[in-house]
This record gives structure tokens, sequence and C-alpha cells, in this order.
């Protein structure tokens, strides 16, 4: 299973789990196994932790509040307070350690510490200036939220190399062919 990491934040990069949500959905967190990876493949743990089927489910909600609650930043909307809560619960555990070891960093830690730091990466965007440079990808079907850092804030997808690079293409089709 492949993740892309392009939102410029963790908690985004997570709710970035699911493609294509307002069409055939894709959830690359289908199993415990694919959540296991996610924590490597996001630089959280140096090993997957064990991950049960509850703990897939809590990582859904967690991801969905994230989802809507950077869906509510990006357009001003109110938080919702249940969103909140399960951010806040997620964000109280401990953090994945990171130490310096002798052949350079050594993060670890269990499930719950791996969503901890996601949460608080979330949580620290939500509630701070980032937060207004909250976007959503507009290629078509991509759903994908990002925080645009652009030097003009006109960054349009959430990634050049592949959905803006499939914008791009198709928009040049689209002109040969007029």
């Amino acid at each position: 299973m492949d993740f892309t990491f392009v939102s410029g934040n963790l908690g985004l990069d997570l709710a970035g789990t699911v493609g294509h949500r307002r069409g055939e959905r894709i959830d690359l967190l289908a199993t415990p196994g694919d959540l296991a990876h996610w924590t490597v493949a996001a630089g959280l743990l140096d090993t997957p932790p064990a991950v049960s089927g509850d703990d897939l489910a809590r990582t859904v909600a967690l991801r969905e509040a994230i989802y809507r609650l950077a869906s509510a930043a990006r357009t001003g909307a109110p938080f919702e307070a249940a969103d909140r809560e399960t951010l806040n619960w997620a964000a109280g555990h401990a953090p994945a350690s990171v130490l310096l070891g002798e052949d350079g960093l050594e993060r670890g830690g269990d499930l719950p510490a791996a969503l901890s730091s996601t949460a608080r990466a979330a949580a620290e965007l939500l509630g701070g200036p980032q937060a207004a440079l909250i976007r959503e990808c507009e290629a078509d079907p991509c759903t994908r939220l990002y925080i645009d850092a652009s030097h003009r804030r006109t960054r349009r997808w959430c990634d050049m190399r592949g959905c803006g690079n499939r914008a791009k293409a198709a928009a040049f089709r689209a002109r040969r062919h007029h």
C-alpha cells in the first residue's frame, strides 16, 4: 500500500487516507495492517504497532473528525463539539517518542502514541493561523485537504506530481482538440 504525504500536516495526511470522498471512495485504511503500515510510512513509528479491529474503528473516527474539522476551518463554519472531543481524546495520550540514537532518530510507541502525535499536529493546525491556509484539491475527483504554503497562496492541487500534472495534461489535451 502506497500512502501519500503531501498535505503539509500529519492530521490532514491521515484525513487523506480516503480518496474521492464525493464519488467512489477509496479507503487506504481498510484493514488493521494498513493502519499499522501507515504509522511507519508517516514516520511516526519505526516498527508497525499491534492494531486491532477496534483500534482501526477508533482511528477511522479520528480521521473523519479531522476531515470535518479541517473542512469547517476551510469554510469558516464552527467546529462540531463531538469532533473536537474525538480529536482532543486522541491528542490527550502520550505522543510517540522521538529519541536520538547511535544511528539517528528512533521513533517508538504504540498506536495510541502514534495517533496522539497525529491528533496534536491537527490540533495545532486547526487552532492556529495556518487553519486559514487549508485548501481542497481542485483536481477532479480528488478531495484531499492541504495547507497552501505557496508564496501567493494560489496553489490549486494537493500535489503537482500527481493531481497537478494530470490537470495540466488534461488542459493541454483539451486545447489541442479545439
